[in-house]
């Protein structure tokens, strides 16, 4: 202690102010990551093109293979 004050004076009060600062904002960006993570996450449905859903009905075997390549042709141009 130098004339009463304790070492780094109003440098320690100033120090400790910066670091709850940094300590609130953390806290703060976990809460916002945790909170808004799965809004983000979830992508938007994508709507299915003809030849996709084609493709599909062919992979279950709802058509035959003539049948798919007729109505891929058709689809194509």
């Amino acid at each position: 202690m130098m004339n009463g004050m304790p070492m780094m004076g109003p440098l320690m009060w100033i120090f400790m102010i910066v670091l709850w600062g940094f300590a609130i904002f953390g806290v703060i960006m976990v809460v916002r990551l945790l909170v808004f993570r799965t809004d983000q996450s979830q992508e938007p449905p994508r709507a299915e093109t003809a030849l996709g859903i084609l493709e599909k009905r062919y992979a279950k075997g709802d058509i035959s293979r003539e049948e798919f390549q007729r109505m891929k042709k058709d689809l194509q141009g």
